[in-house]
C-alpha cells in the first residue's frame, strides 16, 4: 500500500498532504463487519472488476425539528489511497456537529472534500467523486424506502456523439481523470471523431466540468 503514497525519491517527500496520509493510514468510520452493523441505507458505485468500487451505509434520523440528518456513515472500498482518504474525510464531514442535514449533504461537491484534505494530486481528483456518488446513491435508497420517491435523483447519461454513442458522463469521467482539453478528451474517448458536429457541445461540457470539479 505504501507504494501508492510515498514518492520514489526521498527529497520529493510525499505525494499527499498529512491529512490525506492520516485518513489513508487511519481511515475514519470504516466498516469492518457489514453483517453486525444492522439496518442502514446502502449506496454503491463502481466495480472491483474495472477499478475502484465503494459501498456506503447511512443511518438517518429526524431531529427535534423534524429535519433529516445523517447520524452515521460507514463505508467499505476497493480502491487507492486517494479514494480511501476522500471517503474517510467525507464520512467525518457529514457526521460531525450532530450530523449534516440531508439537503446540505447533497450539496457537497468533490472540491469540498479535497479542500478539507488539503488537496489531491491532479491524476487522483476523480477518486474524490466515488464517495460523493456513493453518498447520493445511499440517500436515494433512503428516499425510496421512506416513500419520498419524488426526491430521488437519478443520473442518466445523455448521448453527445450519436455515432460512437459517447455520453456526457463519458466526458465527465475523462475530465475527472485529467483530460482538460478537447484533444485530451478525444484521446481518451474519441468523441467527435464519429460525429464532428458535436464538438462545440463537447467543448462546453469540458468547461462546465472543469469549473464544477476544479474551479477553473
Amino acid at each position: 500500500m505504501q507504494g501508492d503514497v510515498i514518492a520514489k525519491k526521498e527529497d520529493k517527500g510525499w505525494f499527499y498532504t498529512d491529512t490525506v496520509k492520516e485518513h489513508f493510514f487511519h481511515p475514519k468510520n470504516f466498516l469492518e463487519d457489514e453483517a453486525a452493523y444492522g439496518d442502514a441505507y446502502l449506496g454503491m458505485v463502481g466495480s472491483p472488476a474495472c477499478g475502484d468500487a465503494m459501498k456506503v451505509y447511512l443511518k438517518i434520523e429526524k431531529d427535534a425539528d423534524g429535519l433529516e440528518r445523517i447520524k452515521d456513515f460507514k463505508w467499505k472500498t476497493f480502491g487507492c489511497a486517494s479514494a480511501i482518504a476522500a471517503t474517510s474525510m467525507l464520512s467525518v464531514m457529514v457526521t460531525e456537529h450532530g450530523g449534516m442535514l440531508l439537503e446540505e449533504a447533497l450539496k457537497l461537491r468533490p472540491q469540498d472534500i479535497m479542500l478539507r484534505l488539503g488537496g489531491l494530486p491532479a491524476r487522483k481528483i476523480h477518486c474524490s467523486v466515488l464517495g460523493d456518488k456513493a453518498l447520493r446513491s445511499a440517500v436515494n435508497d433512503y428516499y425510496r424506502k421512506s416513500g419520498q420517491i419524488d426526491k430521488i435523483s437519478l443520473e442518466a447519461g445523455r448521448v453527445i456523439d450519436h455515432v460512437l454513442k459517447i455520453t456526457d458522463h463519458d466526458i465527465e469521467e475523462a475530465v475527472l481523470e485529467g483530460a482538460d482539453t478537447l484533444e485530451k478528451v478525444q484521446a481518451r474517448t474519441k468523441v467527435g471523431t464519429g460525429d464532428p458536429s458535436c464538438i462545440p457541445e463537447v467543448e462546453n461540457l469540458i468547461r462546465f466540468y472543469k469549473e464544477k470539479y476544479f474551479g477553473a
